[in-house]
């Protein structure tokens, strides 16, 4: 037991140094390499310290490799913007002035739902409360607002059609119908819920449209035009 205290006492040590000269970027900044890295030392720690068989020396010198490693990496992703991008990857712009970008949405392997999702997350409950979104390449989400976001009355939407998709649980609430919905669509060119990327309704009977490679449209299904 006191073998495996006095080794354990060690690898912490070691580690502890080993993160201290890795720098302070918390876990939910760290690039992805850094994160696979430190996910990387943490188990190769855990074996010496668990397994007497194997010596300490050699748990110290792995993690010590993957130090140097971390090192390299830092260095050439300084080195230039090209190389930053290969290792780290780069921002996307995934909701703009016309709406969502789906396709930058699937080049992260991400849906509208993931997206609100961390919106939400980040106080922003509609789409159109934004003229930006950005996933940076830390996977956090960045926002500009509209300028009349302050002013407006908060609302929690509901998603009713996610790419083409019907979410058959939404559609009756806050009261829309399925012949509310195929009104909504017929008057805005849509033949089937697949050729609409993203509808959402809220509390106030506000909907957000995005039919497929076109600009997304607010409206009031109660009668008051939004945008």
């Amino acid at each position: 037991m006191i073998i495996i205290f006095i080794r354990s006492a060690v690898t912490f040590i070691a580690l502890l140094i080993v993160m201290r000269l890795m720098g302070k970027r918390q876990i939910g900044e760290m690039q992805p390499f850094e994160l696979v890295i430190t996910l990387l030392i943490a188990e190769l720690a855990c074996i010496p310290m668990s397994d007497i068989s194997i010596p300490l020396v050699y748990g110290i010198s792995a993690v010590l490799a993957v130090f140097i490693l971390h090192q390299i990496f830092s260095l050439a992703e300084q080195s230039g913007r090209f190389t930053k991008r290969i290792i780290s990857g780069k921002p996307s712009i995934v909701l703009n002035k016309d709406g969502v970008d789906f396709k930058e949405l699937r080049k992260n392997n991400l849906d509208v739902e993931d997206l609100i999702e961390s919106m939400r997350a980040s106080g922003y409950f509609s789409l159109d409360d934004l003229d930006y979104a950005i996933f940076e390449s830390n996977g956090k989400l960045s926002a500009k607002e509209k300028e009349d976001f302050t002013e407006r009355k908060p609302s929690l939407p509901v998603l009713i059609v996610a790419e083409g998709k019907l979410i058959h649980d939404n559609v009756n609430k806050n009261g829309l119908t399925s012949e509310k919905l195929s009104e909504i669509m017929k008057k805005n060119g849509a033949k089937t819920v697949r050729e609409i990327e993203v509808m959402t309704l809220d509390e106030n009977g506000k909907v957000y449209l995005q039919k497929k490679n076109e600009k997304y449209k607010t409206f009031n299904i109660k009668g008051e035009t939004n945008e």
